[in-house]
């Protein structure tokens, strides 16, 4: 009752964070502009993502447009847009992998790894790629703060955190959490499983002792 909690769990945390991961990597809203000193423009904000960069004035036209290249991004832009990818994937395998180890009875009864080694296989994905779109979302946030603070970088060039890189930690969280719960989960069920099939050693008790005496000193008197 409690493995199958546990499960359940972590395949939630798993899908959310899956879901959440798949959105962070197409939202635009990763580095957004920023009204300070002399840039008063507040009817347009500026959004720059992995993949377009979008112009929204007061609330009522949007337009975005792709990048026509990868070298028109900064940097830590073009790592994200790479290590988001990698992040993707990785999740999604980490999902697959954790409902195939939910629904594999069969594990015990084939040659195919046992049923925790499956599950563990999940939870180290799912905290490899929670680790990927960390290091990705706070490499982006780290370079927007540095620059914030720069008094080089002029004051339109200056961006803020988008709702992304929230949504970015959010989603790294939930898959570093599942991929907790999985691998204590293979833990719990590899020791379920050594004490089920460990055989217990049995000593000779103190009626069967005595009875060996007597049809030793049986046989013995039967030789005299």
């Amino acid at each position: 009752m409690v493995g199958g909690a546990f499960q359940i769990a972590g395949l939630l945390a798993g899908g959310i964070g899956m879901i959440g991961t798949f959105a962070v990597t197409g939202m635009p809203q990763w580095r957004v502009s920023a009204f300070i000193e002399s840039n008063i423009i507040v009817f347009e904000t500026i959004w720059e993502g992995l993949w377009m960069h979008c112009i929204r004035q007061a609330n009522i036209r949007m337009q975005c447009k792709v990048y026509d290249s990868v070298l028109a991004l900064s940097s830590d832009l073009q790592a994200s847009r790479g290590l988001m990818c990698a992040g993707s994937v990785l999740s999604f395998l980490a999902f697959v992998v954790a409902v195939i180890g939910m629904k594999c009875p069969w594990c015990a009864q084939s040659s195919w790894p046992p049923k925790g080694y499956v599950i563990l296989t999940a939870g180290l994905l799912f905290i490899l790629s929670g680790a990927v779109e960390l290091i990705s979302v706070c490499w982006v946030a780290n370079t927007i703060i540095s620059d914030f603070y720069n008094p080089v970088v002029n004051f339109a060039q200056k961006r803020e955190l988008g709702e992304a890189l929230y949504l970015g930690w959010v989603a790294a969280f939930c898959l570093v959490a599942a991929g907790a719960i999985c691998c204590s989960f293979c833990c719990c069920y590899e020791k379920t499983r050594s004490y089920g099939y460990s055989t217990p050693t049995h000593y000779p008790t103190h009626s069967q002792h005595l009875h060996g005496k007597t049809e030793s000193s049986y046989s013995n008197s039967q030789y005299v």
